[in-house]
């Protein structure tokens, strides 16, 4: 009996022992977790400054007091995600370097941009000329009402619905976090396409979607990465499987930030579906040497690259456009003009058209990028999706 007994309290200690180990153990690993984030925050926005413990998660794209807990890092989110269902939902993907449509055929952009945020009542005119110059995509400027009028989800809809009738890509991207460097701005940005998921899920075949234009005006790689390591897995979390293209920091154009971190960034992807995107003016678009550094950095890493912006000059000095697209053919990288039309502020030179319709296009511009060697009507290649 006594024996018994003793066996008995033996068992009990042992088993209590275990109890209090696996406590120990897993709070400090989530400890340790939440401290690395929190850490690396402070360190990288320089927008944190003396913010408290909420503002911090706030920063980091958390909401709430149970904000910290609910964004612990990318290991919850992945695990609340049903991957192989979003891979069956997939329609453009990547691989490597090439991005490939819903059937599997390689795609390469040639296109233009077109601010339909400041001119949606020039929409239908302006999709349809950008069609008649033989561009295969266009990237299109939304606004969350950041700082100009939110473009709403039906008009998000009816552009896509143009688009498709018309037979191009449609690439959807948010301007007003343009040049910001806090955290927020950019998931505010992610934030967007969550909000009309609903027009967007089901269409992965026919758009892609550009998070946020130009976020980062800094040339800060490892703020770059923070945001977008956070910004992805939102897109993915919310069912939105579509290939995600993010712009280098620096205004687009440092393109150095996707050497330093572009395989994390992609890595943040569940699904692997992220391409890169360098705006080419006179920084990264000057020189031939800065040109093929820019495209290097992502090419070198077997990361997928777009031009996703340039022009044949601008503020910060002449761009070898006739270089950037002569390589861009040659590598088999897409590329997107800047811009239809609508251009102020000093840069009005950048319209590659005089008129909305097309009628007339701007001689040391719209000619060359459309109608000069290596332009939009000598490479341009449709989408198969719309062959079928």
């Amino acid at each position: 009996m006594k024996k018994r007994l003793w066996k008995r309290k033996l068992i009990a200690l042992i088993a209590a022992m275990v109890l209090i180990c696996c406590a120990c153990g897993g709070n400090a690993k989530k400890d340790t977790g939440d401290g690395n984030v929190g850490n690396t925050s402070d360190q990288q926005d320089g927008n944190a400054g003396d913010a408290g413990e909420d503002d911090e998660n706030a920063q980091n794209g958390n909401a709430g007091e149970d904000g910290e807990n609910a964004q612990d890092n990318g290991t919850q989110a992945e695990n609340s995600i049903d991957v192989s269902a979003l891979r069956e939902q997939m329609g453009f993907h990547v691989e490597g370097q090439t991005l490939l449509d819903a059937n599997g055929n390689p795609f390469v952009m040639r296109g233009i941009n077109h601010a339909h945020t400041w001119f949606a009542d020039q929409l239908g005119t302006a999709l349809k000329a950008i069609q008649g110059t033989g561009s295969n995509a266009v990237r299109i400027v939304l606004s969350n009402g950041g700082q100009w009028t939110k473009t709403e989800a039906q008009s998000v809809a009816d552009i896509l619905a143009i688009c498709k009738n018309l037979g191009m890509v449609a690439i959807f991207e948010v301007h007003d976090a343009t040049g910001y460097n806090d955290v927020d701005s950019l998931l505010q940005a992610a934030e967007y396409f969550v909000e009309i998921k609903d027009v967007l899920i089901g269409e992965e075949d026919y758009c892609i979607i550009n998070i946020a234009n130009e976020w980062g005006g800094d040339w800060n790689s490892t703020r770059w990465c923070e945001g977008y390591s956070q910004a992805i897995p939102m897109l993915r979390e919310a069912g939105l499987a579509h290939t995600i293209m993010v712009d280098a920091c620096g205004w687009g154009q440092y393109g150095k930030c996707i050497g330093d971190h572009g395989r994390e960034v992609f890595e943040s992807d569940v699904l692997g579906n992220t391409m890169f995107s360098v705006h080419m003016y006179g920084t990264a678009g000057g020189t031939e040497q800065s040109i093929d550094e820019n495209m290097g950095y992502a090419l070198d890493q077997d990361l997928c690259l777009v031009i996703g912006e340039f022009g044949y000059n601008h503020s910060d000095g002449d761009v070898q456009e006739d270089y950037i697209m002569a390589r861009c053919v040659e590598l088999h990288v897409g590329y997107l003009a800047w811009s239809w039309k609508g251009n102020g502020g000093g840069v009005e030179y950048l319209d590659l058209s005089k008129d909305w319709n097309g009628v007339s296009l701007s001689e040391d511009w719209g000619e060359v990028v459309i109608n000069g060697q290596n332009g939009i009507r000598e490479t341009a290649v449709p989408c198969t999706v719309f062959a079928q």
